[in-house]
């Protein structure tokens, strides 16, 4: 009986010892790929008359970011930048230049990712130039602005030079130096004003567009019973850096 009972307890302990060990659960993963486009909104302004390098950007996500059915990344994420480098208008000729880097995206349940990326592209309510290959925002010429100006200096050099020529009984010579002295004030006035600088502006729409990898765990992507709402305002959109026929600057298009 005893040799029996030491048998069974033999075979028992063989048993134990050829089970193989259960095999653990992978972890499942959530990858952005490399080209995926996040469209964005600004939360502060930005422009080449005031920012300078270093400056951050402030941003959040505008439409949810879906892998596998799955989101990872919710509307209402922030998204912090930096104004990498900047070139200001000259006065007589180059365009204003901006180019902006991400950094840092933050979950709004706290998980945070750090990288870098890249402006893919800007709004298309935006007058500016955008180089997709550069990343890099381009100011408006503003040609038609100065002939503009040159123009009405002269028109209003002639009526005042065709009123003084009138009082002294020769107006056809008082028109045209009045006129040649108009357009030269208002083309040195156009020598020493800057073009249009580059503004990305509250309210406007950018995408961030990935040149690397971000994985997330399937934990790290939970957001059960957050509030996900968006901060920002429909602000006022791109500005129009252009000058008006008044004179203004920075008129904001309106939102179709």
């Amino acid at each position: 009986m005893r040799i029996m009972r030491s048998a069974w307890i033999a075979l028992f302990a063989v048993g134990l010892w050829a089970q193989e060990p259960a095999a653990p659960v992978a972890a499942k993963n959530y990858t952005l790929d490399p080209g995926t486009r996040i469209p964005l909104t600004m939360l502060n302004s930005v422009s080449t008359k005031h920012a300078v390098e270093g400056d951050r950007v402030y941003l959040e996500t505008l439409f949810p970011v879906l892998v596998n059915g799955k989101i990872v990344i919710p509307p209402g994420s922030s998204v912090a930048g930096t104004v990498t480098s900047l070139k200001r208008p000259g006065r007589v000729k180059g365009k204003g230049e901006l180019y902006v880097r991400f950094d840092t995206l933050i979950l709004p349940n706290g998980v945070t990712r750090d990288f870098k990326s890249r402006l893919g592209s800007i709004d298309g309510r935006d007058n500016q130039g955008f180089d997709r290959e550069e990343g890099r925002i381009k100011g408006e010429g503003n040609k038609g602005g100065d002939a503009q100006s040159v123009g009405v200096g002269t028109m209003s050099g002639a009526t005042l030079g065709g009123i003084i020529g009138a009082a002294g009984s020769n107006a056809g010579s008082g028109l045209a130096m009045g006129a040649g002295a108009g357009a030269a004030a208002a083309l040195m006035g156009v020598l020493l004003t800057r073009g249009p600088d580059v503004v990305l502006a509250k309210g406007s729409t950018v995408e961030m567009l990935l040149d690397r990898q971000i994985v997330f765990a399937e934990e790290e992507i939970e957001f059960h019973g957050l509030n996900n709402q968006r901060r920002s305002s429909d602000g006022g959109g791109p500005v129009n850096n252009k000058k008006s026929n008044t004179g203004g600057f920075g008129r904001r298009l309106p939102i179709p």
